[in-house]
């Protein structure tokens, strides 16, 4: 599968950052880190977020997917691996960049966790008030 050509898109959400490469004339087969797909994301529902774009484009059996991500919760990497896809698959067909625009899949979600500030429990989260 390395000797083939592949298209790479790099997707970065909160702390994780996603290398993803798609080999073209595949069979839809998803390798994360270098284990299936189904096993690096068991949580129910991940793997139907993250091949979203694929879903767009209808070309879910089309390629296979290979992805290299670190840093991040479960949420956070993928995230990153949706927006990677995406990527990879504007540098295969730019005709696709409006469909994948209108479902803001090109956008990198900036969002990461506030710092906490002296005095407080969180970022925001102020001590309980107490009157004596």
């Amino acid at each position: 599968m390395t000797s083939q050509q592949y298209y790479e898109g790099i997707g970065r959400r909160k702390a994780a950052s996603a290398r993803v490469r798609l080999f073209a004339g595949g069979t839809g087969l998803m390798t994360i880190n270098d284990k299936d797909g189904e096993d690096y994301m068991p949580r129910f529902g991940d793997l139907d977020i993250l091949l979203e774009p694929l879903r767009i484009l209808g070309q879910e059996k089309s390629f296979d997917v290979s992805v290299h991500v670190s840093g991040g919760g479960v949420s956070g990497q993928r995230d990153a691996i949706k927006l990677g896809i995406a990527r990879a698959l504007l540098k295969i067909d730019p005709e696709a960049k409006p469909a994948l625009k209108t479902r803001k899949l090109l956008t990198r979600d900036s969002r990461v966790k506030e710092r906490k500030k002296p005095g407080l429990k969180r970022a925001r989260k102020a001590p309980t008030y107490t009157k004596r």
